[in-house]
């Protein structure tokens, strides 16, 4: 078993104002989006360029606080959002759903092609690889928040959270995600979007990828206690949401190989 390492969940904090990692995570996140997006408006195949980067990123952060948070408060807290409709207001309280936050980034960005005339998937397969890592620095901010932590295991690596009143052994789910949907899901997509590639299959490898990791790690997450299962006695709603994802990802891999080939042809 090993120890859970006790870092103040406060990273800054400035007499009343407190900044937390997860928070801190955002910011951190959106900065290398920011960075990495700067460097890509050099490649010949970037349909962004450097002086629409900051207005994409504004549009994007916006989709990610907006709709992580209607999304959450939609697909995990439907019951509480009846019962006191400010309830979606109150951030501070946590809650935020990668789900909502994926659909508000879309919608944020087709918006913005929109008003720029840019072509809406070749922006998307733009903005996938940009992604993962605010995902990974998301979830080790989780971590150190002591927040959606796995289910109980005695495997080597299990730790007890202090914060956990059963002060069970559990998986560091946390920090399966942030391997997964961070670090291997940036490298996939940067390497995959390293040349030009079909339009949208870089967002559907994005799509897939995460879909596949998120529905793979749910097996060691512990289900939110309000819902528990969903399907078959098994199946969390993490699972249930990520299941589109997957189905999309395939269906814009495929047709995009596909339009090519007939093209070539």
């Amino acid at each position: 078993m090993l120890t859970y390492p006790q870092i103040d969940p406060v990273a800054i904090a400035v007499g009343p104002v407190q900044v937390h990692w997860y928070g801190l995570s955002y910011l951190v996140g959106l900065g290398f989006a920011w960075w990495l997006a700067v460097r890509r408006t050099s490649q010949p195949w970037s349909v962004l360029k450097r002086e629409q980067v900051d207005d994409m990123i504004f549009y994007s952060a916006l989709g990610v606080v907006l709709g992580g948070r209607l999304g959450y408060s939609l697909f995990y807290g439907g019951d509480r959002l009846v019962q006191d409709p400010t309830w979606i207001l109150r951030v501070w309280e946590g809650g935020m759903s990668f789900h909502g936050g994926a659909l508000g980034v879309i919608l944020a960005n087709f918006l913005y092609a929109r008003s720029q005339r840019i072509d809406f998937g070749g922006l998307m397969d733009f903005v996938a690889p940009l992604v993962p890592v605010g995902l990974g620095l998301g979830r080790l901010g989780n971590f150190i928040g002591q927040e959606l932590w796995g289910r109980p295991t005695t495997v080597p690596w299990a730790m007890v959270f202090p914060a956990d009143k059963l002060q069970l052994t559990r998986h560091p789910s946390q920090l399966y995600q942030f391997a997964l949907e961070g670090v291997l899901l940036f490298c996939l997509l940067y390497w995959f979007s390293s040349k030009k590639r079909p339009r949208l299959t870089i967002c559907g490898l994005g799509l897939l990828g995460y879909g596949v990791v998120r529905f793979m790690v749910e097996f060691t997450r512990q289900p939110d206690g309000h819902i528990g299962f969903d399907a078959f006695g098994w199946m969390t709603r993490g699972q249930l949401l990520s299941l589109p994802m997957i189905a999309l990802g395939i269906y814009l891999i495929v047709s995009g190989y596909r339009k090519q080939r007939a093209a070539a042809h």
